[in-house]
């Protein structure tokens, strides 16, 4: 147990989702984050599990007196999370709720009675327009009258403010998700903005050297987890992979998959190769490697792939079109819901014993049994609109809602084999694509010389520990139960993802504006526990 020293300013965390800043903010300190509120007992608990030297408080943020959470101790930094859902346009057309959207005040009780030397507050980059509500809706003509009077009264109290939007990947996280962050400090000190870590691979602060590439999903994805196809019945599939999976497919998601298809498999020219099994910790994602590195020392079992993925987004099923991105860039903003899914495209030898096959390399002599084939990846988004995305770009946002990213792996096998669900292929091109291809043709792809006709079309959503891993989340936090041993379902695990801070902000903002509290960076829960 950590001892208390009273003259050691507190850390304060009003926090949302899995406890996210509290993370990012431990890892930057070394220490434990002082008190952690929330009115969500779940989100208590997964905080609690993973942050156990925090006190926490499960209630109301009205109702947490600051005096009586500080005990006239010093406070260095309050962090305030307060629920985005009322200005966030996801919410769409919804009603919105006055008091839900004025949680934001509270920031004000604490800055006047315990006066944080730091203060930090994350929203989405719509609460600028906080303004006024009339029978439910914002008024229009008065957007962002009530948070520039906010501003005002924090500076009353003493504080300099500065905000601005700030992107996940640009700071390891393989996501896009951008947020607003607002600094407010009363020590007199310079209000610091991190410089980014990483950027686009194209961009000159890459090309200089100055930043690193943004890392993409492909990193954060289990590539051992296998896709089943979605041709298979849902017994079958429970007979061959002991998983549930929904058969037959929606209307909209076989749309979704074959414009993906269309785009990431039939028309993409960017390869890469993903080695599976070179020495791996257990649960570590394979490595990847970019088609245009030399490939790895040759194992003693077939285990190169050529992959083309790509990544689609499962927001809503109201669209036709297909959301998705490369897999070179950020995830997305994750929300509360898995929405990404992985489609899948590799050149795999799947002799026990065989070698890995060079991509500009001739393939081997065909074997008497269906053993060599091309298998292109993408990830698709089930929500909005989009094709979706390559795998070795960073995600998109990670929403609050379960089952919003499938990833979709294409096999395609030599035209010689067995044709096994090509029949199956060609209707769902026909349909979807607006081909016109009779019972008697095939669609051939030439990969090096090799002609290849689309033989199977896996699909798996991602999982919630790969959207945790996406929002930048050490390997080994806890999200599956609490330390009671409560379960938690994969519903609940995805919910306090998406509305969790990326731990890589919190960190940076800390690391930033607090640099006197930092020491070394951690790169895991236990690490850290062993410190603290």
């Amino acid at each position: 147990m950590r001892q208390i020293n009273f003259f050691e300013e507190m850390i304060i965390d009003n926090f949302a989702g899995g406890g996210g800043a509290s993370t990012g903010i431990e890892l930057a300190t070394g220490r434990a984050v002082d008190a952690a509120i929330n009115h969500d007992p779940d989100a208590i608990l997964m905080h609690r599990t993973n942050h156990p030297q925090t006190r926490h408080y499960c209630e109301s943020v009205w109702d947490v007196d600051p005096w009586e959470v500080t005990r006239g101790r010093p406070v260095g930094l309050a962090w305030f999370s307060p629920d985005c859902k009322h200005f966030s346009k996801a919410k769409g057309s919804k009603p919105v709720d006055r008091n839900i959207r004025g949680l934001a005040w509270i920031v004000l009780k604490w800055a006047g009675t315990v006066k944080p030397r730091v203060i930090i507050l994350e929203n989405v980059e719509e609460f600028q327009t906080w303004g006024p509500v009339r029978k439910g809706k914002p008024v229009k003509s008065r957007r962002g009258e009530t948070f520039r009077k906010w501003k005002e009264q924090l500076q009353v109290l003493g504080y300099e403010i500065e905000h601005r939007e700030l992107v996940a990947a640009d700071y390891g996280a393989p996501t896009i998700r951008k947020r607003f962050f607002l600094i407010a400090r009363c020590d007199g000190k310079k209000i610091i903005w991190p410089e980014r870590t990483h950027a686009p691979k194209d961009s000159e602060e890459v090309k200089s050297g100055k930043c690193k590439p943004w890392r993409g999903a492909a990193e954060i994805i289990d590539w051992t987890i296998p896709c089943p196809s979605i041709f298979d019945t849902t017994d079958e599939i429970k007979e061959k992979y002991g998983i549930r999976a929904v058969r037959p497919l929606a209307v909209n998601t076989q749309k979704r998959i074959a414009r993906g298809i269309e785009k990431f498999v039939l028309q993409n020219k960017e390869p890469f190769i993903v080695p599976i099994g070179y020495g791996e910790r257990k649960g570590q994602a394979p490595r990847v490697h970019d088609i245009n590195e030399p490939l790895s020392t040759v194992v003693g079992s077939g285990k190169q792939y050529l992959a083309m993925p790509s990544l689609i987004q499962y927001h809503t099923e109201q669209s036709e079109r297909v959301r998705g991105q490369g897999m070179d860039e950020p995830i997305m903003t994750l929300d509360a819901a898995n929405r990404y899914g992985r489609s899948v495209a590799y050149l795999a030898e799947y002799f026990q014993n065989g070698r890995p096959l060079d991509v500009n390399s001739p393939l081997h002599t065909s074997p008497t049994k269906d053993r060599e084939c091309v298998v292109e990846t993408f990830i698709s988004k089930f929500y909005k609109t989009g094709i979706g995305q390559k795998p070795d770009e960073p995600l998109h946002t990670v929403t609050t809602s379960a089952g919003h990213f499938g990833i979709v792996t294409v096999k395609m096998n030599r035209v010689e084999m067995n044709l096994h669900h090509w029949n199956e292929v060609r209707e769902l091109l026909n349909a979807y694509c607006g081909y016109a291809i009779a019972e008697d043709e095939i669609l051939l792809l030439d990969v090096n010389g090799t002609m290849y006709f689309i033989s199977d079309i896996g699909l798996r959503m991602l999982t919630p520990r790969e959207l945790y891993a996406a929002n930048g989340f050490p390997p080994d936090y806890i999200i599956d139960h609490d330390y009671t041993g409560k379960a938690y379902g994969k519903t609940k695990q995805v919910a306090r993802c998406g509305n969790a801070v990326p731990p890589p902000f919190a960190e940076a903002l800390v690391r930033a504006n607090l640099p006197e509290m930092c020491g070394r960076r951690f790169e895991t829960m236990q690490e850290l526990h062993g410190v603290i």
